[in-house]
């Protein structure tokens, strides 16, 4: 959520920021009516609160010299009814303001890309040269139905479609991937392992900028007259951690490598990508989390970006890094960094991992504050996440890419100790 008081005295600035999101932010000048009608009315309630204790102390005088207070009793009838109208009239303002925010994406950083869409991403660089087969190669559908590691009919039948059962070597691969990247970001990045409730509560979901506006995206969970919803990735509930709390600054940052499974309805991307495991229902991941003092997040950005493409150097898969454009990241996010892995089946790029930083703006959601010293006063905190990385669309990646010509999988080498075995056939 964005800063009330900065977005009022800077209105132009963040209107034209934000409207290289794509989006019509002409909404946002109504809060400096809003904020100037609120102080006109603080300033009335406060007056009629100041009369009010003038003219009891007044009355009290009368009463204890036993003189009569019905002129003054009849002056001062209706200021409670006043001072109640004029708070509810200030709580319609608090709310629609807490409105208006709670829509309203967070601001592209200056180094951010200005762009209509994805064809507006920026390359960053390009790692390792997409291997050339001998032979005609198979897409990750092809490959699992050959080797019986992915079953997506009987997948169907016990849930529906865009859900997977992973068997035999299929399930070690995700099994070791999961293994293998924990290890990776816990022994040698310094991320403190988590491993979160998969459901999470309404707080939760706002804090982290998934509502309201992906409320349609997400599936509830009912019992009785409890409802919560199931996690659309490991960000928000690891964000949740500290929601309303205040951290200790000299311990900032706070670093996390947190594993769930997610769950996404996809309710706006029907007909996508609906072949095979790139876009599940339900998925495996592995986030990285970070919370981290403001001056400090964009060197962490970087760091972050780095740590999950170790992934894909350690995994020998060749990939790149784009910067998104303002008009492709994130609703909560200031700057997003997408790494794009090769597939061989598809014949080129896919998103395999996001790593971005959302400032303060899920801080102010979540009221997620720090004090660099006992005596200091709070700030905010700022929050970063990223894929370290999707489990499935890694599984992809190694099957097309280190698929032969004989229809087997060779296991990367740093997934050997893992797998037991150095192919899949």
């Amino acid at each position: 959520m964005l800063d009330l008081k900065y977005v009022t005295e800077n209105i132009k600035e963040v209107y034209e920021k934000l409207s290289t999101r794509n989006g019509d932010f002409s909404y946002l000048y109504e809060l400096v009516d809003l904020q100037e009608k609120r102080k006109e009315l603080i300033h009335e309630v406060e007056s009629k609160k100041a009369l009010r204790n003038e003219q009891s102390k007044k009355i009290g005088e009368l009463k204890r010299n036993k003189q009569d207070a019905t002129p003054i009793l009849n002056e001062v009838a209706h200021l409670g009814d006043d001072i109640k109208s004029l708070d509810a009239k200030l709580k319609e303002i608090k709310d629609k303001v807490f409105e208006i925010l709670s829509i309203t994406p967070n601001l592209p950083h200056d180094s951010v890309p200005v762009g209509k869409d994805e064809s507006s991403n920026v390359l960053v660089r390009k790692v390792g040269i997409p291997k050339i087969f001998d032979f005609e190669v198979k897409d990750h559908v092809a490959l699992s139905e050959d080797l019986d590691i992915l079953d997506f009919e009987r997948a169907a039948k016990i849930t529906g479609t865009r859900f997977v059962v992973d068997k035999g070597l299929g399930a070690r691969l995700e099994r070791s991937l999961i293994q293998f990247m924990m290890d990776l970001h816990a022994f040698k990045h310094g991320y403190t392992e988590i491993i979160p409730p998969f459901i999470v509560n309404e707080k939760s979901m706002f804090a982290t900028g998934q509502f309201p506006k992906f409320r349609d995206d997400s599936f509830k969970v009912v019992a009785g007259e409890n409802s919560w919803y199931l996690n659309p990735t490991a960000e928000v509930p690891t964000i949740n951690l500290y929601r309303d709390e205040i951290l200790d600054g000299e311990k900032l940052p706070y670093k996390y490598c947190s594993y769930t499974t997610a769950f996404r309805s996809e309710a706006g991307s029907a007909g996508r990508d609906t072949r095979g495991i790139l876009r599940q229902h339900q998925f495996n991941k592995v986030e990285l989390i970070k919370f981290t003092k403001p001056e400090d997040s964009y060197q962490e950005l970087e760091e972050m970006l780095l740590n999950s493409e170790e992934v894909l150097k350690q995994l020998e898969l060749p990939y790149q890094v784009v910067c998104l454009s303002t008009g492709d990241i994130g609703f909560g996010m200031a700057k997003t960094y997408d790494i794009e892995v090769w597939l061989p089946g598809q014949n080129t790029y896919r998103e395999i991992g996001s790593i971005s930083n959302a400032e303060d703006f899920q801080a102010r959601r979540a009221n997620i504050r720090f004090k660099r010293t006992k005596d200091s006063k709070t700030e905010y905190v700022h929050t970063l996440n990223g894929s370290g990385l999707a489990v499935g669309r890694t599984m992809i990646a190694i099957m097309e890419n280190y698929q032969n010509a004989d229809g087997t999988i060779t296991v990367p080498k740093v997934l050997v100790p893992y797998m037991k075995v150095d192919a899949i056939k």
